[in-house]
């Protein structure tokens, strides 16, 4: 439970990606295996952590589409009331923070592409988290922040409290 005034932001970096047929535009890039492993492995970490969205702003690549289909077939409590929004594909942090500002839900989860969701986890951050990969942001990574604030508008840069930051065993 999130306490009033509060909202809380999962901001995720799709999970690793197929280039088997390079004639595929970037936009249907599926999922491969251990891009499939590590969505799961998100889902379950999500569970077990108690961060699940009500609302979730994905980018309409078929890679970050597979990344919350797979992720939400971890045992869910919350089923969230999902946007595939074309403006997030390779969106830049403003354009991120635009799409969130619009938001409605409590905990929000947005899941898009480097390198703008990686500027928009730095970004965001009161305090970076002290692992190595942060400033990366390699596939499936996913931060989590609380913010002090009564609704997404008022999101500000900088102003994010970061919770937690997960990368997948299997990541890149």
């Amino acid at each position: 439970m999130i306490p009033a005034g509060h909202r809380r932001l999962i901001l995720t970096r799709h999970a690793k990606s197929a280039w088997d047929d390079p004639m595929m535009e970037d936009h249907d890039r599926p999922l491969n295996r251990r891009g499939r492993r590590s969505a799961l492995e998100l889902g379950d970490w999500l569970h077990s952590r108690g961060y699940e969205p009500d609302q979730v702003l994905c980018s309409t690549a078929t890679r970050t589409r597979e990344t919350w289909t797979v992720a939400a077939a971890a045992p869910l409590e919350v089923t969230p009331r999902v946007e595939y929004l074309d403006a997030l594909y390779h969106a830049s942090p403003d354009v991120m923070l635009a799409a969130l500002a619009r938001a409605t839900g409590e905990t929000v989860m947005m899941i898009g592409h480097n390198p703008g969701i990686g500027e928009l986890a730095r970004r965001l951050a009161a305090r970076a988290p002290n692992h190595p990969d942060f400033g990366r942001y390699p596939t499936a990574a996913t931060t989590v922040y609380d913010f002090q604030i009564d609704g997404w508008q008022a999101v500000k840069f900088g102003a994010g409290s970061v919770l937690d930051f997960f990368i997948p065993s299997g990541r890149d």
